[in-house]
């Protein structure tokens, strides 16, 4: 047994020693992969609270990313160093990516849409959106799909793909929005009693942005009334209390001053022609 031992060695010899030397190779390649997915992964998770602030759901994607790639790079690497084809194995795998890749085009359209949204910010959680056919209140972000909850509470799930796709409106993303009152007075009316009145509401309502400065005019002379415009800038969390108390009080406030908002008039003329 021992002769036998002795002849393996003596032929083998270069044989072990390289196998031995591959073995600390590989262990030094796996380390140092461990040593750069710790460094990149808290790299990655400083930016949550650092100054380029990134959303958590893009955090954990770029972490399942590093730490799946490095997985595969040492793999591979260590397979090249034992001899094992990596070519083969690498145009294997990109063979296989790009049949994944077609199988799943609708999907990983969502979630490369997904990405792009979580890195742009169109908008967060809570803010109320407009996009297409789709409004409501944002309530999830996810890679495949945004979730929203209509103002009279109907759930909607919109894929990320539509959400990039289309123009977005956000009308929660300003500070402040404009809010416009239109009403209508009679044409016997005068009109400085009618622009007197809304002077005062005005002056009389705080929630009303002092710049830019509000505005009273007449929008349009319409077939049975002038119409008088209220413009005026409120915060955006307060647009539609503002919108729904002033719309009430303009008209009390008008009728109070003895201004008439006319119904809908027509003059018919009936002509009655010769026997």
């Amino acid at each position: 047994m021992k002769e036998k031992l002795i002849e393996l060695w003596n032929n083998h010899s270069g044989d072990f020693f390289n196998l031995g030397k591959n073995i600390i190779i590989a262990l030094f390649i796996l380390i140092a992969g461990k040593i750069i997915m710790t460094i990149a992964r808290k790299l990655i998770n400083r930016t949550t609270g650092g100054a380029i602030k990134l959303d958590k759901n893009l955090v954990s994607i770029l972490n399942i990313v590093i730490t799946y790639g490095i997985i595969i790079i040492c793999i591979i690497m260590i397979l090249d160093l034992f001899g094992v084809n990596t070519a083969s194995l690498i145009a294997l795998l990109g063979a296989a990516g790009v049949a994944v890749g077609f199988a799943l085009k609708d999907t990983l359209s969502n979630i490369a849409a997904g990405i792009i949204l979580l890195v742009l910010h169109p908008y967060t959680k809570g803010d109320f959106i407009e996009v297409g056919s789709v409004v409501g209140s944002v309530q999830e972000m996810n890679l495949f799909t945004t979730i929203l909850e209509t103002a009279d509470g109907v759930f909607i799930s919109a894929p990320n793909s539509c959400i990039w796709g289309n123009s977005l409106k956000n009308y929660s993303r300003n500070a402040r929005r404009r809010l416009d009152i239109t009403v209508g007075i009679s044409y016997g009316d005068s009109l400085d009693t009618a622009f007197a009145v809304m002077q005062d509401i005005i002056a009389r309502e705080t929630r009303f942005l002092a710049d830019p400065a509000p505005q009273v005019m007449v929008q349009s002379l319409g077939d049975s009334s002038v119409n008088i415009m209220l413009r005026v800038w409120v915060p955006g969390n307060l647009y539609w209390a503002v919108y729904w108390e002033q719309m009430r009080n303009v008209k009390e406030r008008i009728e109070e001053a003895g201004l008439v908002i006319p119904f809908p008039q027509r003059d018919i003329h009936l002509v009655k022609s010769g026997e």
